[in-house]
C-alpha cells in the first residue's frame, strides 16, 4: 500500500524550501584583533578553515588594536599561536599561503583618525564579489563596555551601511540586565539593520545543539511524545570542573546568572520546548523561540526563594587534586557573595507544557563537565511484574551536547534467565562513531554561517531582552537578600545539597551525575 500525499493549500503555503548560502570574497575586521579571544579562538578557527579550503581565495583578515604591530609581527604572533595548538593544526607550508591574507592595523577605538584610516585599509585589501560589493565582517572581540563606543564611531564614519556590504558579530555579554540591553540594542540597531547584527552565542554552534531541531521534527516516535501528556520533568545541566581560570574581575561583575543562565541555558531550553517553525528560515526558528520565551512564567519573591538555589563553591579536590575556595581566586575576595552555582525550577505555560516543570542547573568546579539535556518520561500507571518492579526507572531521553556528543535512550528489559527481573539498559547514538567525521569547534561553525548570511544560530534582538526579563527578577531577589552559608558547596561535588531537595521533595532526582 503506497503512502498517501497530502494536497493542503496549508502545506503549499508552508511547505518553503531552504534558503541557499555561499561564500563570498570577504575582509573580516577584528577589533582587539590582539587579545585572548582572538590569539586563542578566532585566529586558529580562521586558519583551520582556510586549512581546510573553506573560505574563499578573496578572503582577508585584518586584526585592529591598540598595540603597534606592523602586518609582519601580527602574521608572526598569530603563527605562534596557532603552532601552541600543535602540529594537529599548524602546517608551515599552508601558513605561508594564509599569512598573505593576514594584515594589522593599530589605532585607538575611540580615535576618529583610525577609523579613517580603517576605511583606507579596507579598501585596499578586500575582494569584490561578482556584483562588486566589497564584503566586510566586523567581530567585536572587546570588552562589553566597549561595544557601544565602537559600533557609535563605525556609524559616525559611514563604516555600517555606506560603501561596505557589512555584517556585524557581537559577544556576549548583550547587557548586564533589561535595561543595559536594550540600550546596547538601541546602539546596534541605530548604525546596523538587524539583519546584519549577529549576536554570537557558541553554543549554538555546537552539532548537537543545532541537531535539536531536527531531531524533534523528524522522527515522529519522539514529536508524538514530546509534550506534556507524556513528559514528567525536563533537566538541563551546564556542569563545568574548572573554576574562574583567573577572570575573577570579569565574574565578580557577572556571576553565573548573567554568564550563563541567560544566554545559553534559555537559548537550550528554547530548542527544546519549541513548536515546529513553518519552514528552516532564520527568522522561523527564531520566532518559536521567542513564543517559548515569552510563555515562561515569571517568578515572584516567594517563588525565587523556595525553588530557585544559589551557590558558592569551596575548597575542594579536582581530578585527586586539591583546589581553592571562589573567594581565594584571584580578583576575587574572601566575602564575596557572588554565587558560581545555579539551579532553579521553570514553567512553560502553554499547551504543550502546561504544568511541566524545567529544571535548569549550571555551576563551576562541579563533580565533571558536561552538558545534558533529559526528557524524563512518565512513569507508568500498573506495575504488572510483581514486587521487583517497585523501584521501576521511568524511561529517560539524554541528548548529550559536550564533552562526548551522543543521544541516549533509558529503557526497561527482562535480564536473562531471571523470573520476572527488570533491567535497566541504554541505547547510545555517537555522532564520532556514526559519521567519522572531525569535530568542528563551535566558532568555526558560526564564523562560516555569518560569512553566509545564515542568522539561524545567531540570536535576535527580542530574544535577548525577553532573556533578560526572564532572569531579571532573580538577579535583584539575590542582590536584596543576602546568603547565609557561602560557600556551600565543596570543589568537586554536584552543588549544595540544597539543589538536590529541590527535586527530592518532589520525588523526583538530577539524572545527571
Amino acid at each position: 500500500m503506497s503512502e498517501e500525499i497530502i494536497d493542503s493549500r496549508f502545506l503549499q503555503t508552508c511547505d518553503i524550501s531552504l534558503e541557499e548560502f555561499t561564500l563570498q570574497p570577504c575582509t573580516m575586521v577584528i577589533f582587539g584583533g590582539a587579545g585572548d579571544l582572538s590569539r586563542k579562538k578566532l585566529l586558529p578557527s580562521v586558519f583551520h578553515l582556510f586549512k581546510e579550503r573553506e573560505l574563499t581565495d578573496g578572503f582577508s583578515l585584518l586584526g585592529f588594536g591598540r598595540k603597534e604591530l606592523t602586518d609582519e609581527q601580527y602574521r608572526a604572533m598569530m603563527e605562534e599561536e596557532v603552532k601552541s595548538f600543535g602540529e594537529g593544526l599548524y602546517d608551515e607550508g599552508t601558513w605561508r599561503e594564509f599569512d598573505k591574507h593576514v594584515f594589522s592595523l593599530s589605532g585607538t577605538f575611540e580615535d576618529d583618525e583610525s577609523y579613517k584610516r580603517l576605511r583606507d585599509k579596507i579598501e585596499g585589501i578586500t575582494t569584490p564579489d561578482g556584483g562588486g560589493n566589497k564584503n566586510v565582517i566586523y567581530y567585536l572581540a572587546v570588552p562589553p563596555q566597549v561595544t557601544p563606543v565602537l559600533v557609535k564611531k563605525l556609524k559616525y564614519h559611514n563604516l555600517c551601511r555606506g560603501p561596505f556590504n557589512t555584517k556585524i558579530i557581537v559577544e556576549k555579554p548583550f547587557g548586564s540586565d533589561l535595561s543595559s540591553a536594550r540600550e546596547l540594542n538601541r546602539i546596534l540597531t541605530g548604525a546596523f539593520r538587524e539583519e546584519q547584527v549577529y549576536r554570537i552565542d557558541h553554543y549554538l554552534g555546537k552539532e548537537p545543539v543545532q541537531n535539536i531541531i531536527f531531531f524533534r521534527f523528524s522522527n515522529m516516535i519522539f514529536e508524538q511524545i514530546w509534550n506534556r501528556l507524556f513528559v514528567d520533568n525536563v533537566q538541563i545541566t551546564v556542569a563545568e570542573s574548572i573554576g574562574i581560570e583567573g577572570r575573577g574581575g570579569f565574574y565578580e561583575q557577572t556571576g553565573v546568572v548573567r554568564d550563563i543562565v541567560q544566554n545559553h541555558m534559555l537559548q537550550i531550553l528554547g530548542f527544546i520546548a519549541m513548536e515546529p517553525p513553518v519552514g528552516f528560515r532564520a527568522d522561523f526558528i527564531r520566532d518559536e523561540k521567542v513564543k517559548i520565551l515569552r510563555s515562561m512564567r515569571p517568578m515572584s519573591p516567594d517563588y525565587i526563594d523556595r525553588f530557585v538555589v544559589r551557590g558558592q563553591y569551596g575548597r575542594g579536590k579536582q581530578n585527586g587534586a586539591a583546589v581553592p575556595a571562589y573567594g581565594e581566586e584571584e580578583g576575587v575576595g574572601p566575602a564575596s557573595l557572588v554565587p558560581t552555582f545555579f539551579a532553579g525550577k521553570f514553567y512553560i505555560d502553554n499547551l504543550r507544557w502546561a504544568g511541566v516543570p524545567f529544571y535548569l542547573r549550571t555551576g563551576k568546579r562541579m563533580k565533571k563537565r558536561v552538558t545534558e539535556i533529559c526528557i524524563q518520561l512518565k512513569r507508568l500507571p500498573l506495575q504488572l511484574f510483581g514486587r521487583t518492579c517497585d523501584s521501576m526507572e521511568p524511561n529517560v531521553l539524554v541528548l548529550t551536547i559536550q564533552p562526548d556528543e551522543k543521544i541516549s535512550m533509558r529503557f526497561m528489559v527482562k535480564y536473562p534467565y531471571v523470573s520476572n527481573q527488570i533491567y535497566s539498559t541504554k541505547m547510545v547514538f555517537s555522532y564520532r562513531e556514526a559519521f567519522k567525521t572531525p569535530e568542528h569547534p563551535a566558532y568555526e561553525q558560526l564564523l562560516v554561517d555569518c560569512m553566509k548570511g545564515d542568522l539561524t544560530p545567531f540570536v535576535r534582538q527580542d530574544e535577548v531582552e525577553l532573556m533578560w526579563e526572564i532572569v531579571d527578577p532573580i538577579i535583584r531577589r539575590w542582590e536584596e537578600v543576602t546568603p547565609e552559608n557561602f560557600p556551600n558547596y565543596a570543589a568537586g561535588t554536584w552543588g549544595p545539597p540544597e539543589a538536590h531537595l529541590l527535586l527530592e521533595q518532589e520525588d523526583r532526582c538530577w539524572i545527571t551525575d
